[in-house]
């Protein structure tokens, strides 16, 4: 295989495969790479906007039965750090967030095995009867499928329910890499590959906004990353005009300050080199979604301004609040103002927009 005839099909529009994908990903010139991802944004994209959103992230609860090995948020029932987030504290958070011009909330947290179906229907319920025009961007696929099994429910069922109540889209969250070797040493009691895919397959024909995530930098081998884009880009082919699928693709690059996952494997953190040539693939693989994420929290403000000339057209969110992955390291701030100025400096115009990817004012 020839480097530069793999980069043109792509340029071209036409889908690589897995193999082709691969090698292009371990052999090209990092330039090469960005420039044919660069090109690739600019067909899906002709102009030089660059969007972003406010919103705030709320954790639901920290106590988590699954206690993945790269999280240093989580904890057990009964321990002195142990909360579940009151009506009170949530709407302290919200009002913040209105007074700052957001309009969404990201609600995680733990898969609490003390909280059901019950619970998060009766706090969706509660939370748009106060703030009706907040939208809440909420859970994610193994939260579905714990909620599925704690109740004898399918996971269309338990979708239903919580829509019903108030949900407006779901996170692409837990999705890690998507390949069951791997989610069995970082997670074991999380849901697998093909359980995450299901639930966002049953997401999508619902026509629910939805989003997908890698977590990469760890253990995962480059055919396992390549296998993971793959399967998203299988199940958006299913979407077939029908909604909207995946609006989004955010890898990102674990964090790994003082994690059992870096203790066990004592892992080298993902340089900046190894991020921008996971944008730039993202970009060229995934030729049926429209949008790639830079992951400032994670990678850094500097390096997810260059993701802006490697294939990413998007800034995600200034994310008001965040513990998860700060948690194991990742310190990175922004606020609305310095949010657009990165955006100045690296040559786009900045565009506000929703969760649909509309653009706002």
């Amino acid at each position: 295989m020839e480097i530069e005839v793999i980069a043109e099909k792509a340029i071209r529009g036409q889908r690589l495969s897995k193999e082709e994908g691969l090698f292009l990903y371990e052999n090209a010139p990092l330039t090469l790479l960005m420039e044919t991802a660069n090109q690739i944004r600019y067909h899906k994209h002709p102009d030089k906007i660059v969007t972003w959103q406010i919103d705030r992230n709320i954790n639901i609860t920290n106590v988590c039965m699954v206690q993945c090995s790269f999280c240093n948020f989580c904890t057990v029932s009964g321990k002195g750090d142990a909360y579940i987030t009151d009506i009170d504290e949530y709407s302290k958070k919200i009002e913040e967030l209105i007074e700052a011009g957001g309009d969404q909330v990201l609600l995680q947290g733990g898969l609490n095995p003390d909280l059901g179906l019950v619970y998060y229907c009766a706090l969706f319920r509660r939370l748009k009867i106060l703030y009706p025009d907040i939208k809440l961007h909420a859970l994610g696929p193994p939260e579905i499928v714990f909620l599925a099994k704690k109740e004898n429910m399918t996971p269309e069922g338990v979708l239903d329910m919580l829509l019903s109540h108030g949900m407006d889209s779901l996170p692409g969250a837990g999705a890690e890499i998507l390949c069951d070797r791997v989610r069995n040493i970082l997670s074991p009691a999380k849901c697998n590959a093909d359980d995450w895919l299901n639930v966002m397959q049953i997401a999508h024909r619902k026509g629910v906004l939805t989003s997908a995530t890698m977590m990469f930098g760890h253990i995962e081998t480059p055919a396992e990353r390549i296998e993971h884009l793959d399967r998203i880009r299988q199940l958006q082919d299913k979407v077939n005009g029908n909604g909207p699928g995946f609006l989004a693709f955010i890898p990102w690059p674990v964090q790994l300050e003082e994690t059992r996952l870096n203790k066990k494997f004592s892992l080298t953190a993902a340089t900046e080199t190894s991020y921008l040539r996971m944008i730039a693939i993202s970009r060229i693989m995934l030729d049926n979604i429209s949008n790639i994420q830079a992951s400032w929290l994670t990678a850094g403000v500097e390096i997810a301004r260059i993701c802006l000339h490697a294939g990413a057209n998007d800034m995600g969110s200034i994310m008001m609040e965040e513990k998860v992955v700060s948690a194991a390291g990742a310190n990175h701030k922004l606020n609305a103002e310095e949010m657009q100025k990165v955006i100045t400096d690296a040559g786009f115009m900045p565009k506000r927009r929703n969760q649909a990817y509309e653009i706002l004012g």
